[in-house]
């Protein structure tokens, strides 16, 4: 399998769990919208970077690399490489709150409308993001990384 075989199969999970978040914050389940927008977040910078020919680590936070190969990336992708890597870090520093717990932090109670739709609107702006650089499977020749891509 190619890189940009596997970039595109995580960008079609993503769009398909973003429509999970929209369900998960209609029903009011705060906590796993952010849980849910984590791994959305994750799978689609992990196919993004995929895209431009950089392996991803197996860890939830691939932010920094976003910033470090941005030269890579297409200006509209290279304008938004830290946004998406603060998202990144945010919902990585969530994730085991949001799902987990701890012993003083009940994640139904704890976390808000508020949270969730930030959650949610970070989350599609990273599959946005992601979009624009991973090729649709009938275009998989075009090259879409930056100019100073090797």
């Amino acid at each position: 399998m190619t890189n940009r075989t596997l970039a595109q199969s995580y960008l079609e999970k993503c769009k398909k769990r973003l429509k999970v978040l929209e369900v998960l914050l209609a029903e009011e389940a705060y906590s796993d919208v952010v849980r849910e927008a984590q791994e959305v977040v994750e799978l689609a910078l992990k196919g993004l970077l995929r895209q431009i020919g950089v392996e991803p680590p197996k860890q939830h936070d691939v932010g920094g690399l976003v910033v470090e190969f941005k030269d890579r990336l297409p200006p509209v992708a290279a304008r938004r490489a830290e946004k998406l890597a603060s998202i990144s870090k945010w919902l990585r520093k969530e994730r085991e709150f949001a799902f987990y717990r701890d012993v003083d932090f009940i994640p139904t109670e704890e976390y808000t409308r508020r949270d969730a739709e930030r959650a949610y609107r970070d989350a599609r702006l990273v599959v946005e993001t992601a979009e624009k650089v991973i090729a649709p499977a009938d275009q998989s020749k075009v090259p879409l990384t930056g100019k100073n891509s090797k």
